[in-house]
């Protein structure tokens, strides 16, 4: 298996503390990864480690990928702010048509909590907002 997310080296064999600071925030948590792993097991199950690594690096690479093309969209729109549209759209282009439909009503509904339609996370008085989309939500979007 290759190299996981808690491994020492980095994929272009740079070794420095720093290399290590940016592997370490190229991945989504492992708690965060683990709790929703748990989700779908009986109370007594179990998840190997290796098993929580490779999810953790396949999340994380699905996350780049779709980032990457709504960010290609949006500097050929001359824009710096990728938006839940563009990411919509990016999702679309590369072939997931199939969530479009349940991640629209998710981000309409997060819209309408936040009071914004124009397609940016801002309140009213312009400040971004810091709160995580689940926490608005809860368990009842499935």
């Amino acid at each position: 298996m290759a190299e996981g997310p808690t491994s020492s080296g980095g994929e272009s064999g740079d070794q420095s503390p720093r290399s290590n600071v940016r592997e370490h925030y190229r991945y989504l948590p492992i708690a965060n990864i683990n709790r929703i792993m748990k989700k779908g097991l009986p109370a007594n199950g179990k998840i190997a480690r290796d098993a929580k690594e490779t999810l953790q690096e396949c999340v994380s690479e699905f996350i780049s990928f779709i980032t990457s093309e709504a960010s290609d969209k949006c500097q050929k729109e001359k824009r710096k702010t990728i938006n839940g549209d563009d990411l919509l759209w990016a999702m679309a282009t590369l072939g997931f048509e199939d969530y479009i439909d349940p991640l629209k009503v998710y981000l309409n509904r997060f819209r309408e909590i936040e009071g914004d339609t124009r397609g940016s996370a801002k309140s009213a008085d312009g400040s971004a907002k810091n709160d995580g989309i689940g926490a608005h939500f809860g368990q009842d979007i499935q």
